[in-house]
C-alpha cells in the first residue's frame, strides 16, 4: 500500500467508526492485536508502532504483564502518569473488547478522539449520541468492529445496553477515576458501587482493573474491598510530578498578581479556577478585556454554552479557560503549561488533580495558588450548603459533608505551610519525599529566619484576653483587627478596642499579622475550630506566654511571581524557534482536520523533534510520541517543516 493510501486510511480511522479487520488488513504489516493465535505484536512493538514511544513510564509494563496474564490490577498512578496506557495497550492484544469505566463525558470523548488519532478502533457510549446513533453504535459493538469502549457507570443500568453486553465477549473492564468508588474519597459516585454487580451478571467473569491518580491509604483498601478485586497486582508508582512547580502566593490583590503571572503568555494554554461562577464570570472578563483570549466553563451555563467553549480550550481557538471545579476531570489536554487557582479549593486531592491538568505530556508547568482568608469561608460555605447528591441518603450526606470538612483543613495547613509544597502533598498522600524538591515556592523563595518571640507573646495574650472579655472565642480576621488597632464597627461594639493588646501590632501589615497567625498555628501554639473558625490558645502556647520560649518563622525577602513555565526552558535558542514553527504547523494541520492541536502531536514530542531535528521518515519514527500511523500522517510536512527551517538558517 502506498504512503498516501495509508495515510488516507489513517484519516477514515480517526474520523469514523472503524472495522477492526478491515484496519488491520489495509496496512502492511498489520498489526494484528489479538493474541488469539499467538502471532500479535509483542507489547513493546506496539507501544512503539501505534503509540509512538520507545520504553515503558514506571509501573505500566507491571500493570500490563498483569493483565495479560489474566489478574486483576490496581494501578495508583500520577495525573499524567499514563495510566491510561495500561488499559489501552493490553486492550489491543487481547481477544474481544474492553469496557472502560469513566465518570465524565468530555473525557471520553478526549480519549477515544486521542485513540482514533492513532488509529485505534474506539467508542463511547453516552447521553451526548441521539438514538439513532447509538443504535449504529451498538451494531457496531455486535459487529466486531471495536476495541476499546468507554461507557459512564450509569450506563451499566440501561435495559438495552445489558441486552447487548450479554452477546459480547468482554475481555477486560478498566475502571478509571476509581476513587470515586469510595466514600472516603473526593468526588464519590453511589453509580461506582453498582459495577460490582454488573460484573458479576456477565457470562464470564473478566480480568478487573482499577486505576486513579488520588487516592490515600484508605481510599484504596476502600476500592479493592467494593470492587472485589482477587488478588490484585498493586502498582503504586508515586505521587509526585516533577515537572510541575508548585507555588502559594498570598497577593494583596489577585487581579493583578493574575495578569503579571500572564503577562507575556497570550499563546500558553493554561487553566484558571475560581470557586464561585460569580467569580469565573469576573476573571473570564477582566482576561479578555486585557487582550486574552479567554473563555468560560460553569454549570450555570447551557449544555451547548459549555461544550462550545470547551471545544474553543481544547481546539486553542481560546488559549485560557476560566471554570469552577465542574472542570474537573473532564479535560484530558497534554498542551497546558500552567494552572492557577484564583481560589483554594476545598481538599488536597481536588487541588491536585486540578494542578496535574498542566504538564501532561511531561513539558514543564506552573501550578500557583493565590489564597486569601476569604478563601476559607467560601469553602467552608460551600461543603455546608452544596447541593445535595441524590443517590445519598441523609447519613451519607452527613459523613460526606464531616469528611470534605477535615479535608479542607489539610487544605488550607497547605496554603500556610513555609515548609516544602511538593512534601506536604506527598505527606498527605502517604508518600517519601526529600525535605526540600528545589522546585516549589517555598524551596525557591528567598527566606530569611526572624525572631517574633514579642509579636507572637502578643497574638497570644491577645487570643487569652478576648476570650476572658467575652466568654467565648473569635476568629482570626477579628483578632487581627484588634492587634492593628482597628476601628471597626464589630471591634468596638464588643468592647475589644479597650482591652490591653488592642493597636499593639498597628505597625504590621493586615498579611503580616495573618501570616504571624498562621505560622503560630502551624508551630502547635493556636488552633482553629473547625465548624466556626474560632482561634483558641493550645497547652503549648504557655510555653511562649510564661516561660519565654523562642518563636522563629520564615520570612521571605523579596518576592515576584513566577510567570507560567515555557516549553521551551529546557532547548536552545535555535531549537526554541524550529519548536515554534512546528507548533505553527501543527496548528494549522489541526485547523484543517478539525481537530484538536496535541491529538496531532504533544509539545513534548514537539520539543523532542525540535532536538533530533530529523530528516528521513525513519528517523522521524524515532522522536518520542511518533506512532506509525501518526508518522504516516503527518510525517511529510514536520520533515518538509524541518528542512526548510534548516535552510534558512544554515
Amino acid at each position: 500500500m502506498t504512503n498516501v493510501q495509508t495515510a488516507l486510511c489513517n484519516r477514515a480511522a480517526l474520523f469514523c467508526y472503524f472495522p477492526l479487520a478491515f484496519f488491520s488488513k489495509m496496512c502492511d504489516n498489520s498489526v494484528k492485536h489479538t493474541s488469539e493465535n499467538g502471532d500479535g505484536m509483542e507489547k513493546e512493538e506496539l507501544l512503539q508502532r501505534v503509540f509512538g514511544y520507545s520504553s515503558f513510564r514506571p509501573g505500566q509494563e507491571k500493570l500490563i504483564d498483569g493483565v495479560l496474564s489474566g489478574q486483576d490490577v490496581f494501578g495508583i498512578m500520577p495525573t499524567g502518569g499514563g495510566k491510561s496506557m495500561c488499559y489501552q495497550l493490553p486492550a489491543l492484544m487481547l481477544p474481544g473488547i474492553t469496557l472502560v469505566i469513566s465518570p465524565l463525558i468530555s473525557l471520553m470523548r478526549d480519549q477515544v478522539m486521542a485513540l482514533k488519532g492513532a488509529g485505534v478502533p474506539a467508542a463511547f457510549l453516552n447521553s451526548t449520541l441521539t438514538g439513532p446513533q447509538m443504535q449504529a453504535a451498538y451494531r457496531n459493538l455486535l459487529a466486531g468492529r471495536y476495541k476499546i469502549v468507554y461507557v459512564a457507570p450509569e450506563r451499566l443500568d440501561y435495559p438495552g445496553f445489558g441486552g447487548v453486553v450479554e452477546k459480547l465477549n468482554i475481555s477486560f473492564i478498566a475502571v478509571d477515576e476509581a476513587h470515586c468508588i469510595s466514600q472516603w474519597g473526593q468526588d464519590f459516585r453511589p453509580s461506582y458501587l453498582r459495577i460490582v454487580q454488573f460484573i458479576d451478571s456477565l457470562p464470564k467473569r473478566p480480568v478487573v482493573g482499577a486505576f486513579t491518580a488520588t487516592a490515600t491509604r484508605s481510599v484504596q483498601e476502600d476500592v479493592e474491598r467494593i470492587l472485589e478485586l482477587r488478588s490484585p497486582v498493586r502498582e503504586v508508582t508515586g505521587f509526585d510530578r516533577p515537572n510541575l512547580y508548585f507555588e502559594v502566593i498570598q497577593p494583596e490583590s489577585k487581579d493583578k498578581t493574575l495578569l503579571r503571572l500572564l503577562a507575556g503568555q497570550k499563546r500558553k494554554s493554561g487553566i484558571i479556577y475560581c470557586a464561585t461562577r460569580k467569580k469565573v464570570e469576573s476573571v473570564c472578563e477582566l482576561l479578555c478585556d486585557h487582550g486574552y483570549a479567554a473563555t468560560r466553563y460553569h454549570a450555570g451555563l447551557s449544555e451547548a454554552e459549555r461544550s462550545k467553549n470547551q471545544e474553543d480550550f481544547l481546539y486553542d481557538r481560546k488559549t485560557v479557560m476560566v471554570a469552577t471545579n465542574a472542570f474537573g476531570m473532564g479535560i484530558d489536554k497534554s498542551n497546558v503549561s500552567f494552572v492557577i487557582h484564583y481560589n483554594m479549593p476545598k481538599s488536597i486531592e481536588a487541588y491536585y488533580q486540578e494542578a496535574g491538568r498542566a504538564g501532561r505530556d511531561g513539558t514543564e508547568a506552573d501550578c500557583i495558588l493565590l489564597f486569601s482568608p476569604g478563601d476559607v469561608q467560601t469553602a467552608r460555605f460551600l461543603i455546608n450548603n452544596g447541593s445535595d447528591n441524590e443517590e445519598m441518603d441523609a447519613v451519607q450526606r452527613e459523613e460526606v459533608r464531616r469528611q470534605d470538612l477535615e479535608r479542607l483543613d489539610a487544605m488550607i495547613g497547605y496554603c500556610k505551610t513555609k515548609s516544602c509544597l511538593r512534601g506536604y502533598i506527598l505527606d498527605y498522600f502517604g508518600q517519601k519525599h526529600p525535605a526540600m524538591c528545589g522546585n516549589c515556592g517555598s524551596c525557591k523563595g528567598n527566606f530569611q529566619s526572624v525572631e517574633i518571640t514579642r509579636e507572637a507573646q502578643i497574638i497570644l495574650s491577645c487570643v487569652k484576653r478576648v476570650h476572658d472579655a467575652l466568654g467565648y472565642n473569635v476568629g482570626a480576621n477579628l483578632l487581627g483587627n484588634i492587634l492593628r488597632g482597628s476601628r471597626n464597627k464589630r471591634v468596638q461594639e464588643l468592647g475589644l478596642d479597650k482591652i490591653s493588646t488592642y493597636g499593639l501590632l498597628k505597625d504590621r501589615t493586615r498579611s503580616d499579622t495573618h501570616a504571624m497567625l498562621d505560622h503560630l498555628e502551624a508551630e502547635g501554639y493556636l488552633r482553629t475550630e473547625q465548624e466556626h473558625q474560632s482561634v483558641f490558645l493550645t497547652p503549648a502556647a504557655g510555653e511562649v506566654l510564661y516561660r519565654g520560649k523562642t518563636v522563629t518563622m520564615l520570612v521571605e525577602q523579596t518576592h515576584e511571581p513566577e510567570t507560567p513555565a515555557t516549553e521551551t526552558a529546557k532547548l536552545t535558542a535555535d531549537d526554541a524557534q524550529l519548536f515554534d514553527a512546528l507548533k505553527e504547523l501543527r496548528l494549522e494541520l489541526a485547523k484543517k482536520a478539525e481537530i484538536p492541536a496535541f491529538v496531532v502531536f504533544s509539545n513534548a514530542t514537539l520539543a523532542d523533534m525540535a532536538k533530533k531535528k530529523p530528516a528521513t521518515m525513519s528517523e522521524f519514527k524515532k522522536v518520542s510520541g511518533v506512532g506509525e500511523i501518526k508518522a504516516a500522517w503527518y510525517g511529510t510536512a514536520f520533515l518538509k517543516c524541518i528542512q526548510s527551517y534548516l535552510d534558512e538558517n544554515a
